[in-house]
């Protein structure tokens, strides 16, 4: 799927205030670790958690994406009446029903004729729902497009480290829950708008997007639990993954060293060392957010993307590569030309 029309009209992230360290979580879960031989440092040194972040009890992920959505709407100037439509991408709902868009809609007194909806993909629903909004530019039905994502992984945290508590514990219930402990929570929020409103902004060329949904029982999540088969998720990720890249490397002429910037998927240090090593990536090329904030789901493809454009380290002309995987297994690859 490729755009001749649509613009990055801005993209802002926020983050949730608690820091909680990994040796936290491996203090509450001490007496497991010790009767299952685990060794200490184990979210640090296998997976490259150093911390998370948690919200204040109270804060919903329609608040965190309201919060991101606000900053972005400023930054970029754009009047909020002529956006439309919304689009939330966060796995984390406030609740079954309403939307979440239906709810940051109504925080941000968008105008009546802006459409609202959420898009639930696992971890590579915002991208689906650029390509959603791109194709509504690109068609000429809306202007301008508002992506947001609330992701508040405390809960299912809470809930994970009291289940792993308990004497009864055995190593692979503490396998199939590990991968819980590496999430995080935050928010973002994009603005996608037509090519002639500004030449000037950034171009999203479009994406591509391959499934192999034999794997779908592979992760498995509700509100207060998440089963993972981290072995063959990560083996049968990266297959797909190179099946994407080969398809992003023809659709958009991908040579090596092309890509300025990876902005990948934050899962872990395994995963990413992993995906760079067989799809012949330069890993310096990819800024590292899950050492600090954990894997986000959805957020963390334009989390790490709105990280290295508030840093400063992205310049004009240059060619952004997102790549991310969810579970299903679904992968998409896109790219962004600053």
């Amino acid at each position: 799927m490729r755009f001749e029309n649509v613009t990055v009209m801005g993209i802002a992230h926020v983050d949730a205030p608690i820091r909680v360290p990994s040796e936290e979580f491996e203090r509450r879960l001490s007496g497991t670790f010790e009767r299952l031989g685990i060794p200490a440092g184990m979210l640090k040194n296998v997976a490259g958690i150093d911390a998370r972040r948690w919200w204040e009890q109270g804060t919903n992920p329609s608040d965190a994406a309201t919060m991101a959505a606000e900053k972005v709407i400023e930054k970029s100037g754009i009047h909020r009446n002529q956006i439309g439509v919304v689009i939330n991408s966060s796995v984390c709902r406030d609740y079954i029903e309403p939307s979440t868009a239906c709810l940051v809609h109504g925080n941000l007194g968008l105008p009546a004729h802006c459409l609202n909806f959420d898009v639930g993909n696992a971890c590579l629903a915002f991208m689906n729902a650029m390509d959603l909004a791109g194709m509504m530019i690109e068609s000429g039905q809306i202007d301008y497009a508002l992506i947001v994502d609330g992701e508040s992984s405390r809960f299912v945290q809470e809930n994970t480290l009291e289940r792993l508590s308990k004497s009864d514990v055995d190593m692979a219930q503490f396998r199939a829950e590990f991968a819980t402990l590496t999430l995080g929570s935050g928010g973002v929020a994009m603005l996608l708008g037509r090519g002639e409103a500004d030449h000037q902004k950034p171009r999203y060329r479009g994406s591509v997007q391959v499934a192999a949904t034999e794997w779908n029982q592979l992760c498995r999540g509700q509100v207060n639990f998440m089963e993972t088969d981290t072995r063959t998720l990560l083996a049968e990720g990266v297959k797909l993954a190179l099946k994407a890249h080969k398809l992003a490397s023809d659709v958009f002429d991908w040579t090596p060293g092309c890509l300025d910037h990876l902005v990948l998927h934050q899962v872990s240090s395994v995963h990413t060392r992993k995906l760079c090593g067989m799809l012949g990536l330069d890993a310096d090329r990819a800024y590292l957010t899950f050492p600090e904030f954990g894997n986000i789901g959805p957020a963390s493809v334009p989390y790490t993307l709105s990280t290295i454009v508030e840093k400063g380290m992205v310049n004009a002309g240059q060619r952004i590569g997102l790549m991310g995987i969810g579970s299903g297994l679904n992968c998409a690859m896109a790219e962004i030309q600053w």
